[in-house]
Order: C-alpha cells, then structure tokens, then sequence
C-alpha cells in the first residue's frame, strides 16, 4: 500500500490545503493528515477542532486520514509506514525553507518528500492570512470551505 503524509497545523485549513490533500489522495493509497501540535503556540482552534473540521472537509476522500501529532514528522511516518511526505509548494519563498526540511528528513530517515505546485487559484493563500483578513471583517468566503468559514466567524465573534 502507497502512504503518503501531508503534515501542518491547518489553523484553519483553507481550499489550498484541500487542492494539495486532494491531489495527493489521487497518487496514494492512503494520505495522512497529520495536524501539528504546537504547545507553544496558541492557535485560534484547538488541535481537537481542527481534527473535526478536516475530517468533515475531507470525508469525500475515502483514503484519508487525520490524526495530531507532536515531535518529529519521521517519527510520525516511521510509526505508521508512510515513505513519503507531500508538500505544496505557492512560491520560490516556500521552496527554500522546505527543501532544508526535505533534506533533514531524507537525511534522519530516508523519507522523501514531494512538492507540488500549488493551484495557481491559491498561490498566495495561507492559513494566518485567512485569520487575518476575518478578524478584520474581510470576506474570506472563497478560500476556505463553508464548514471552515462558519467555524471561524463563530470563533471570532467569541473572541
């Protein structure tokens, strides 16, 4: 069985994680959603929320998972037999940063990771300026799922 993960703190997860969780549930048997735990950082969603929302968002893919974790994304893989790790990249920015990531990674564990170019629709998309653009009233309707955008204008309206 083909695994692949596609790791991040989705906080929240916007149609651009879609398009490359999407895309990757089409070239792997199974994908992993594997949502960071950060305990340092103070997220607008708790881990648990995010687990929910991406579980709903992505229960048209049968063969994806979601699951938290902490620690080392190898670790992770290692744990569950995933050789690959699926990353999207918007801009030559992202690239920097993650082929140091991707080097470490082969280089700790002998996992590969693969970049795809992400929909040029949301090549600026990131999930800190969806949070940005909504606490200031912005509308954000068209980059993140209905679902997402419910959840995020209740939270803001707590916050």
């Amino acid at each position: 069985m083909r695994r692949a993960v596609c790791p991040g703190s989705f906080d929240p997860i916007t149609n651009g994680h879609l398009d490359i969780i999407g895309r990757a549930s089409k070239l792997y048997d199974e994908v992993y959603v594997a949502v960071m735990i950060n305990k340092s950082k103070k997220g607008l969603f708790e881990v648990d929320e995010r687990i929910e929302l991406i579980r709903q968002v992505t229960a048209e893919y049968e063969n994806v998972r979601v699951e938290a974790f902490h620690g080392l994304l190898v670790d992770f893989c290692k744990q569950r037999d995933i050789p690959a790790i699926v990353k999207g990249l918007r801009a030559v920015s992202d690239f920097d940063y993650e082929l140091q990531m991707a080097q470490m990674n082969i280089g700790l564990s002998g996992i590969e990771t693969l970049f795809v170019p992400t929909n040029p629709t949301y090549s600026f998309l990131s999930s800190s300026l969806v949070k940005e653009v909504a606490t200031w009233g912005g509308d954000v309707s068209h980059l993140v799922p209905s679902l997402v955008l419910e959840a995020l204008n209740e939270r803001l309206a707590r916050d």
